[in-house]
């Protein structure tokens, strides 16, 4: 009879973990969409440091940006010194936008941990300070600096651009002087400036001058649209030649400056279209630059009221 043989399994030893990391995360404000990628940013990055057995998670560096502590980072700070305790060997971050606001500060953290020796990962671009060339992931941080600016201010412009199409631009109501805005912040007449508007408007097409018309509001007491005593010239020009008074408004492209968005009835006109469009015919009457076969110049004839 043979005797039952007692196996004993002995289970292999977990690798150990001798490589301390730290998790460095930042949004730049603490909306709720920003707070829902803080969390991916998280998951995603605890799960990169799980799946290495030679890893071992020792901190997570959390920095949310506010209208209160505006860009205030405490927790990079604390990943800093924590490297220099010697308590940290990499730093895992999702990508080189998220590890600093600026490309200066990006390249004066990562020679800082250099120096102390501590490797910096960035998940997304697949970089790792360990084994690229200094002088080449300057190059590289640089490059996505200047992609992430461009991107950035595109977004900025497709969301105003977005708001424009769809007549939710606060920029149609933005205020000037004729008017007011009520509780519901649209625009609206105000009595008392919007009888300087049209007095403006009619004194010009009655053949004052700018600096005349600029005489007859100081000798009746009226305040510029800044509460200054005197009005200025470009004042007067920019009021004669702003559609808004006509209850339209023009919005132009932030970088071409071209035609883009117009809205009409936009809100209550003090002018008449026909009043603003003979203004503009009298304007280009008055004015002396003369455009011929020479090119644009300015002729010597200015234009005076007296001999109106």
């Amino acid at each position: 009879m043979k005797e039952n043989k007692i196996i004993s399994y002995i289970p292999p030893k977990p690798p150990v973990r001798e490589k301390q990391v730290g998790i460095y995360c930042r949004v730049s404000t603490n909306s709720m969409e920003q707070l829902k990628s803080l969390a991916a940013q998280v998951s995603a990055l605890t799960r990169l440091t799980a799946v290495n057995p030679k890893w071992l998670l020792v901190d997570v560096y959390i920095d949310i940006a506010s209208s209160k502590t505006g860009s205030s980072r405490k927790e990079f700070a604390r990943m800093l010194k924590d490297c220099q305790s010697h308590n940290l060997e990499i730093v895992l971050t999702k990508n080189i936008s998220r590890f600093g606001r600026d490309t200066v500060e990006i390249l004066d953290a990562l020679n800082q941990l250099k120096l102390l020796g501590v490797r910096v990962i960035f998940e997304q671009e697949q970089l790792d300070t360990a084994d690229t060339d200094n002088d080449l992931m300057i190059s590289i941080i640089e490059s996505f600096a200047q992609a992430e600016n461009e991107s950035r201010s595109e977004n900025i412009r497709m969301g105003l651009a977005m708001k424009a199409a769809n007549g939710t631009s606060g920029l149609y109501k933005r205020k000037l002087y004729g008017y007011s805005k009520n509780k519901d912040g649209d625009l609206v007449i105000d009595n008392e400036q919007t009888k300087v508007v049209r007095d403006i408007f009619r004194w010009y097409l009655d053949g004052a001058s700018v600096l005349g018309i600029i005489k007859k509001l100081s000798d009746a007491g009226i305040p510029s649209p800044t509460g200054k005593e005197t009005w200025s010239k470009r004042s007067i020009e920019k009021m004669l030649e702003n559609e808004k008074y006509t209850g339209t408004v023009t919005l132009l492209d932030s970088a071409t400056h071209e035609y883009k968005f117009q809205m009409k009835e936009c809100h209550p006109p003090i002018i008449t279209e026909s009043e603003f469009r003979a203004v503009q015919e009298e304007k280009k009457k008055r004015s002396n630059v003369v455009t011929d076969d020479g090119g644009t110049r300015r002729s010597s004839k200015k234009y005076s009221s007296k001999r109106k």
